[in-house]
């Protein structure tokens, strides 16, 4: 399934056709991410593992921005450890003015996302996790090579990312959403994968978070995936109070070959932490293929459901491609170089509340101390963010 000549599928094309692809550079690094649906309410932002691109989750954005939620889809851009990745991430929230978000990551973007509610949790409002882990530790062991592999050859990282995707026999869907996926892997720079194998080899836990167990959702499936067994387990332990939703297969990539089933889940977590759908006017544009005018029709549906702030942003497209380039006005991305976030933050009328006014009461039954969330760890400030993150059961929080 891994080799031969391979078709994008039709609701693919038809996807690439009317979602517009957004690139904007962040200080030095370039962000590639899909964001459709209302803009007038907190997005679910899509993380992806090791082997994917921002366009593995494609069958969600069309799905639920129809059901009137945004969804943004992003690669993981190229850090080079867990410090790193909460800064820039904040960096790139703060240039597409989201300030609140829901986290959906599968494998290594399940761990990322994680870490951002660790460090970051007024921003975070909910987590879906699938088929992911607590650390990397297992991981650091099994790649010795990790300090080297920004000079390793891009067709052995290839090799490497691919060997970890178990070889058929498949079902039909999950052959499938192997051959896409591998088709992404394809389209990866040798940077690009030296830094996300890096990232999951770079010693480090995930701690206490402060977001109650009720606004998590744990996705795997049952069948296989390339997360072991004892370390999906860990994270149905940490968050014991979270919503299970076992699949009964779906492989390593259930956001394809069970794509149906995935998004009822997300659908359902969204409205179980308070989302609620919106009116989209793109929802008639994505059923309609083939119709004479349709391409005015999908060109207002953009322009309405994905305008950038114009007086902070320099636009051009690409007709044929549906592509958006994206050039942040310079004042405002010194204004990101500059700021440390890892620092108290200053008074802006555009930050999230502060923690005090963010916290999430518990479930009734439960009371704080049932959260496993001592009050130290309840107070933790982000000007505390440590140069290197603590290995699991460290306390070193305060």
């Amino acid at each position: 399934m891994k080799g031969g000549v391979f078709s994008a599928p039709g609701d693919y094309v038809h996807f690439k056709s009317q979602v517009p692809l957004h690139k904007i550079p962040i200080g030095t690094r370039q962000w590639r991410y899909y964001d459709f649906g209302p803009k007038n309410m907190p997005p679910l932002i899509c993380l992806t593992g090791t082997a994917g691109t921002a366009d593995v989750y494609y069958k969600q954005i069309m799905s639920l921005s129809m059901k009137g939620y945004r969804i943004i889809s992003v690669d993981i851009p190229r850090v080079w450890n867990h410090r790193e990745w909460i800064i820039a991430f904040e960096k790139f929230l703060d240039a597409i003015d989201v300030h609140h978000i829901h986290l959906y990551g599968t494998s290594l973007g399940g761990f990322l996302a994680q870490l951002f509610a660790q460090y970051r949790p007024r921003r975070v409002k909910s987590l879906v996790l699938s088929n992911t882990f607590l650390e990397t530790r297992s991981f650091a062991a099994s790649m010795p090579w990790a300090p080297v592999a920004s000079w390793t050859p891009s067709f052995w990282l290839k090799r490497y990312v691919l060997t970890g995707i178990r070889d058929g026999p498949h079902e039909p869907f999950i052959a499938d959403s192997v051959d896409f996926v591998v088709s992404q892997v394809e389209t990866l720079s040798r940077e690009d994968l030296a830094s996300r194998l890096t990232l999951m080899a770079d010693d480090a836990s995930v701690g206490p978070l402060l977001l109650n167990d009720s606004f998590i959702t744990i996705m795997d499936t049952n069948d296989y995936c390339a997360t072991p067994q004892h370390l999906k387990d860990q994270v149905m332990d940490r968050y014991p109070g979270a919503r299970q939703a076992q699949l009964k297969t779906g492989g390593d990539f259930p956001f394809l070959s069970r794509s149906d089933e995935v998004n009822l889940h997300l659908q359902l977590h969204l409205r179980r932490v308070g989302v609620e759908p919106r009116g989209s006017p793109v929802a008639h544009v994505l059923l309609k293929e083939g119709t004479s005018g349709s391409s005015s029709i999908v060109t207002s549906a953009i322009e309405e459901t994905n305008t950038t702030p114009s007086d902070e942003t320099e636009v051009t497209s690409d007709p044929a491609n549906v592509e958006t380039e994206v050039t942040i006005d310079s004042s405002k991305d010194e204004r990101h170089d500059t700021r440390d976030p890892l620092r108290d933050e200053e008074e802006d009328p555009k930050r999230p509340p502060k923690d005090d006014e963010n916290i999430i009461s518990p479930p009734k039954g439960h009371d704080a101390e049932s959260l496993d969330v001592t009050s130290s760890q309840r107070h933790i400030t982000e000007s505390e963010l440590p140069l290197s993150l603590p290995p699991e059961g460290s306390t070193s929080q305060s």
